[in-house]
């Protein structure tokens, strides 16, 4: 199927209508009615959205029974919070179309690599459900996610432990310090959280593994169920990690905890 705008008549923010002033997704359906779906949402710290970690996700997903989109979100030159509308309006917009995409809507996660696992994390401690009164129908629709999966993820905006590509992409180079802090998805874990699934490897140069750390503890302190798998070796990027022989397992991991959460086809 192809891709879908998320706003037809542009989105929030928008500077022009080029490609990448117009969030979409792009189906990857699997056959049955009421599939679980996942949206994916690729990492390249705000800047690029890396195709690795985008339709060969998404295969993998529908090799396990479950529906995929991939999430064209905006980048830079884009700021904060256009990102996070996205996948916002991603999630009402699979929700709204459940029945034409043949998936259950109450079965619909976010799985996101690097600074697209900063954008799922944030998507997971910030959303709402819905507006009622809404003229657009789409935006009736809850913006929370049933489960997270976040793959050697950035979580925090502070240092020492922040990937400062992405923080200066997403909030610019002098960035407001109630925003760093607000966007550091640590600090902003509640107990209705989604249940959450973590990746990460001990020597990431990129990204510090304490971001995957530091998630998996909030999510503790507020009573958030969570799988947490740290592998001793890989570089930041691996994707499906199909070159690592141990770390490369993640995938196997992740596919038994989705179909432990009823995410199977």
């Amino acid at each position: 199927m192809a891709e879908q705008l998320l706003w037809m008549h542009g989105a929030p923010f928008a500077r022009s209508n080029e490609d990448e002033d117009c969030p979409a997704i792009t189906p990857y359906l699997v056959e049955g009615e009421q599939a679980p779906a996942v949206i994916v949402c690729p990492g390249g710290g705000y800047g690029v959205r890396a195709y690795h970690e985008g339709e060969p996700i998404a295969q993998w997903l529908n090799s396990l029974g479950i529906s995929a989109f991939v999430l064209r979100y905006r980048v830079a030159p884009y700021e904060y919070p256009c990102a996070l509308l996205d996948v916002q309006r991603a999630i009402r917009t699979v929700r709204f179309k459940a029945e034409q995409y043949r998936i259950n809507p109450n079965k619909l996660g976010l799985l996101g690599f690097s600074a697209g696992g900063h954008l799922v994390s944030n998507a997971g401690t910030s959303f709402d459900a819905g507006n009622k009164d809404a003229e657009d129908v789409i935006e009736r629709e809850s913006s929370r996610p049933d489960l997270l999966v976040l793959c050697y993820p950035v979580i925090t905006l502070l240092d020492p432990f922040a990937h400062a590509g992405s923080r200066s992409n997403l909030l610019g180079a002098e960035p407001d310090p109630l925003k760093v802090r607000q966007l550091s998805s640590e600090l902003q874990v509640t107990e209705d959280t989604p249940p959450t699934f973590l990746w990460h490897t001990s020597d990431d140069a990129a990204v510090p593994v304490e971001n995957s750390l530091m998630f998996a503890a909030a999510l503790r302190k507020h009573n958030v169920l969570f799988d947490l798998h740290v592998y001793a070796k890989g570089h930041h990027g691996l994707g499906l990690a199909e070159s690592e022989a141990h770390t490369k397992e993640w995938t196997t991991a992740c596919a038994s905890w989705l179909a432990w959460n009823g995410f199977q086809g």
